[in-house]
């Protein structure tokens, strides 16, 4: 609990930074224990369509305090959509994991995975996006020195300068456009069905597969009317019929 304690302390000082006011009153009213009222006050920035890592990590604080075990692990959630590394976070995360009935073990990753999330996690996507655009101009301006230049030696440096940021260019534009593509065609969401069953078909003549409860992260894989196929971290998959779940879309901070 006291690494909970530092790690929303570790943030709070970055939002003490940015001088706003609501902010301020926001985080006043998390240290006086006004949970409540730190919740409305975040949500406030929220609607003004202000979004940060730092403050969906500490509406989930917030949350854990309430024991709202959906809302606190869904703005975890959301919190490393933005920065998939930060340690807080990570950590924060698997406290409010904790407060879940449900003990889902994560299926094994391939090494090959595994190299794709580490590879794909050094960076979030705006930053990715971002070093791919610097690197097109350092390419461009590289390249139009080579063509202006008038030392062989110059234009020999531009050249092997400009194929070499080339080629991380390329490197840096293939993985923001598969992060890009694995966004789109990955949909997660937060449970916040009290409780809700998992059958084996997009009808109550199937088997019952098994139960799940609030807080727990499932990727949406097909719809039927009301019914919901869905798969867990272990990867188990069946099929869930009218229950409430909030997804977990992919937010751009401005």
């Amino acid at each position: 609990m006291i690494l909970f304690l530092v790690s929303f302390f570790h943030c709070f000082g970055a939002l003490g930074q940015e001088k706003d006011i609501t902010f301020d009153n926001a985080n006043a009213a998390y240290n006086a224990g006004q949970f409540e009222k730190a919740v409305m006050l975040y949500k406030q920035i929220l609607e003004s369509g202000q979004h940060s890592a730092e403050l969906y990590f500490n509406l989930g604080n917030s949350y854990y305090r309430l024991n709202q075990v959906g809302e606190s692990i869904f703005y975890f959630e959301k919190a490393k959509q933005l920065e998939p590394t930060d340690e807080d976070i990570s950590v924060n995360s698997a406290f409010a994991q904790n407060m879940t009935i449900d003990a889902i073990e994560n299926l094994p990753e391939s090494q090959i995975a595994q190299l794709q999330k580490n590879l794909f996690g050094i960076f979030s996507f705006s930053v990715w996006a971002g070093l791919t655009v610097v690197l097109l101009w350092i390419f461009v301006g590289l390249f139009l020195g080579y063509l202006f230049s008038k030392s062989v030696q110059l234009k020999r440096t531009f050249f092997f300068s400009a194929i070499l940021v080339l080629l991380v260019f390329t490197t840096s534009f293939f993985i923001t456009f598969a992060i890009d593509q694995q966004d789109k065609n990955t949909q997660y969401a937060i449970l916040f069905s009290n409780q809700i069953d998992i059958w084996s078909e997009p009808n109550l003549q199937g088997d019952l597969l098994f139960t799940l409860h609030e807080g727990t992260k499932m990727q949406l894989l097909d719809k039927l009317d009301e019914w919901q196929k869905i798969r867990i971290a272990n990867g188990s998959e069946g099929w869930i019929r009218n229950a409430s779940l909030r997804k977990l879309d992919v937010t751009i901070p401005k």
